[in-house]
């Protein structure tokens, strides 16, 4: 667990290896780890979130309506058509019957995956696919991959800052700066820039 406001040190996946992952994960039959990771990515939950998740929650909706449980606030996504795709997909081949059930269930199949065996999951995960992320490879890769997508098809503007606030629900710009690494990347940019 970080420290309020420290840096984490978990990057971002670059968009290209995101899709190819969850293409991977679902031709080898992996339904869990692939809706786990498109979920996470496409919705930018955190964990504790994601691990309640429900199918139900998507049948009939173009909108997720939860209550955060680190915040307290309620949060409405808008599922995006590929995510839906995905998910549909996947209950059919997993013969999902009861739509009530948890997403991502252990394996006695009576609650939710521990957060802590997703990472130890997803470590060997990049590992067999071969994917190579800076920094640890974590949950928050999510919505860091997801935050990392917003910024770069907006330029990384300020607006873009200020969108990823709101859907982050953090309380200010500087919070999400400091979460996406974007103060030390302008940093590193000042040295790119000097040139004899």
């Amino acid at each position: 667990m970080s420290l309020k406001y420290s840096r984490t040190t978990t990057s971002a996946l670059d968009w290209e290896d995101f899709k190819s992952l969850i293409a991977k994960l679902e031709r080898d039959e992996n339904f869990k780890y692939c809706l786990l990771i498109a979920i996470g990515v496409f919705t930018g939950l955190r964990i504790s979130d994601l691990l309640q998740l429900r199918f139900s929650q998507f049948d009939k909706t173009d909108i997720l309506t939860i209550i955060e449980k680190k915040t307290q606030k309620t949060r409405r996504i808008k599922i995006n058509k590929d995510l839906k795709s995905i998910i549909e997909r996947v209950k059919v081949k997993i013969g999902v019957k009861d739509p009530d059930q948890f997403i991502f269930l252990n394996r006695y199949g009576t609650k939710p995956i521990d957060k802590s065996w997703v990472n130890v999951q997803l470590k060997s995960i990049f590992k067999k696919y071969g994917i190579i992320v800076e920094g640890n490879v974590s949950s928050h890769l999510f919505r860091k991959t997801l935050g990392n997508r917003v910024l770069r098809l907006n330029n990384y503007s300020e607006e873009s800052v200020i969108l990823l606030m709101t859907l982050f629900n953090h309380g200010s710009p500087s919070t999400t700066k400091r979460y996406l690494g974007i103060r030390e990347r302008e940093v590193m940019d000042v040295y790119d820039s000097l040139r004899l």
